[in-house]
């Protein structure tokens, strides 16, 4: 009997060891940037490599009448996340996209995941790409970014478009099981086991209740990659970074801060963020419009980007001269 104690104790401590081991090694992975979207770039940044891509008209004249549209992706998310809306808006705007640091084709350092220094990457993105008084959206994570920017760097953004970010904390939640990916050394071996059914499952809270991931994707595996584009780091890293940005001071108070027109967007079976709260609290903002898409979830831009875009666009039409609201 005493053995067999010793046994497991000897095994208990093998396991500890690893899992402490385990634990420097995930802690201690980065990436380095790469292309991984058709007509992609990589610019370096003073902030690290960033992933780039802008689509349609360069110049204002007849193929432009609108201002530019940058779009920034979610947590854990790509700018593979717009490719079914991006090409709708690419029709009459310049528009950008961006991988964040830690995310899809940028690089993923040890730090550097902050709001502010996510969206100091994404000033020096824009200022190399020359684009300025753009509409910036944001989609979940992506607008506490975008906030920041038009905070720091308001010659760059005209107007704000938040899809589905709640104002504050306390407006949205994550399911327990995903909360465990978060917890030190247990988040570390998770990381390492997680299989890829339980990754999409993950990601189910990002869309309405029952909606089918693959189909809003070319790539049907595209919520697989992108998890496994991030490192662990960058994947705690910029979710704590974001809920700290909002315990500090709320969204919705930060907008009133920022004389900038923004549109709140939330899909009415959104399972992240309350809809109704949400947005009860975006009205309340000045210079705020808010709008529902009815039947999507946490990522209309997804699940329905036809109509995400004519919302983007309508809201982009209202800040263009007169004269080139007449090209529509």
């Amino acid at each position: 009997m005493k053995r067999r104690w010793k046994v497991l104790i000897g095994l208990l401590a093998a396991l500890a060891v690893l899992l402490v081991v385990n634990t420097i090694v995930v802690d201690g992975q980065t990436k380095d940037a790469s292309v991984t979207v058709d007509g992609g770039q990589i610019l370096e940044l003073p902030g690290g490599d960033a992933q780039v891509i802008s689509e349609g008209p360069t110049a204002v004249g007849p193929r432009q009448a609108g201002l530019p549209i940058v779009l920034v992706h979610c947590y854990a998310c790509s700018l593979h996340w717009w490719d079914r809306m991006a090409p709708i808006l690419a029709e009459r705007h310049r528009v950008i996209r961006i991988d964040l640091l830690g995310h899809g084709g940028s690089e993923k350092p040890k730090s550097g995941y902050g709001i502010d220094q996510q969206a100091s990457l994404v000033a020096a993105a824009l200022g190399q790409l020359e684009v300025q008084g753009a509409v910036v959206v944001g989609h979940s994570m992506g607008f506490s970014v975008a906030v920041e920017l038009a905070a720091r760097a308001s010659q760059l953004v005209d107007r704000l478009v938040d899809i589905g970010e709640g104002p504050n904390p306390d407006a949205c939640d994550l399911p327990f099981i995903a909360k465990l990916a978060y917890a030190p050394v247990l988040g570390e071996a998770l990381w390492r086991v997680t299989p890829d059914f339980a990754v999409e499952d993950g990601y189910a809270d990002a869309f309405a209740p029952d909606y089918d991931i693959p189909s809003g994707f070319d790539d049907p595996d595209q919520v697989i990659s992108d998890y496994d584009a991030m490192t662990f780091t960058a994947f705690t890293d910029a979710h704590d970074a974001n809920r700290d940005f909002q315990e500090e001071l709320p969204l919705d108070d930060r907008l009133r801060q920022i004389p900038v027109p923004m549109l709140a967007i939330f899909g009415s079976e959104d399972q992240v963020c309350d809809p109704e709260e949400s947005l009860a609290a975006y009205e309340a903002v000045p210079a705020a419009q808010t709008a529902t898409v009815e039947g999507a979830g946490h990522s209309p831009n997804v699940e329905l980007p036809d109509e995400t875009a004519a919302l983007i666009e309508d809201f982009a039409a209202e800040g263009e001269a007169p004269a080139e609201r007449g090209r529509r």
